[in-house]
């Protein structure tokens, strides 16, 4: 008898819920949801996610995650996230199993274990998991919406190298035979004294800037599917906490024959809870 490592959720019963049931009772809610806009059916290769609780995001993620069905169903998804910093390491499961409370996600060893020979990455293992909301806070979505599929969860910094990664997952896919989806998980401006970063201050004028400015660029770098300007625009103005995951997949997206992008909603955590500290959060599939 083979026996799989499995990464157990740590944020289920807190960032979303721990049960089948109740996890599948949010999601049918969230398809109801008329703030997301549908998009024409054609081939979508990929696309960017939030990772906040599903209260504040959990409605577009599951869209976007929902739309990586068009027309073609994947063999694998791959999905790029972690908090990391410019010359971070890299992180790459390459075995096992990431428990979802609709069962376990494997992740597919052949694509993950060619990637770490031709990429430097630290490879996490059982008893060295790093805790990581990037990554899980989309599994649940994926497993209810692909039973099969498999995962390849990846941790990418935001610099340039990391583009190498996202044309790596490409070809290797194309090598093995596997059919391959991209996800980039990350959050946009964190604004306010919870976060450290108030140049507009406070009030009703902070809220736009965020939403008509900062936010703004870096979601028009990644509807002009261009991952450099991603990651400059996010080192710049704060404005994507996880760059390197959203430049990555869109990289990826790219090779995948991704031609455009479209954005099926955006939102800050202001619209749900009002204050002074605020989130954005967007979601577009290309």
């Amino acid at each position: 008898m083979i026996v799989v490592a499995v990464k157990e959720a740590a944020f289920a019963g807190s960032w979303y819920p721990a049960g089948a049931s109740a996890c599948e009772k949010e999601i049918e809610g969230f398809l109801e949801d008329p703030a997301i806009r549908s998009v024409e059916d054609r081939p979508i290769a990929g696309g960017i996610v939030p990772h906040a609780g599903w209260f504040f995001s959990g409605s577009i993620a599951c869209h976007v995650i929902r739309c990586l069905g068009r027309q073609t169903i994947p063999d694998v998804i791959v999905i790029f996230g972690m908090h990391l910093a410019p010359r971070s390491p890299r992180y790459i499961m390459t075995e096992g199993a990431w428990q979802t409370p609709f069962g376990p996600l494997t992740v597919e060893k052949d694509l993950a274990a060619e990637l770490t020979r031709r990429l430097r990455f630290t490879v996490e293992r059982e008893g060295r998991y790093l805790q990581d909301n990037t990554i899980e806070l989309q599994l649940p979505f994926i497993k209810y919406f692909f039973n099969d599929v498999k995962i390849v969860p990846i941790g990418v910094p935001p610099e340039s190298a990391s583009l190498e990664v996202g044309r790596a997952v490409v070809e290797i896919a194309a090598e093995i035979g596997l059919r391959v989806k991209v996800i980039g998980s990350t959050d946009l401006t964190h604004y306010g004294s919870n976060y450290g970063f108030a140049p507009k201050g406070k009030g009703r004028a902070a809220v736009d800037w965020v939403r008509e400015e900062n936010d703004r660029r870096v979601i028009d770098a990644m509807l002009a599917l261009d991952p450099g300007r991603v990651i400059d625009e996010a080192l710049a103005r704060q404005n994507a906490c996880c760059a390197g995951a959203a430049a990555t997949a869109i990289e990826a997206g790219k090779r995948l024959g991704a031609k455009k992008a479209d954005m099926l909603a955006y939102m800050t955590s202001y619209d749900k809870v009002p204050g002074d500290s605020l989130v954005g959060y967007v979601g577009m599939v290309f």
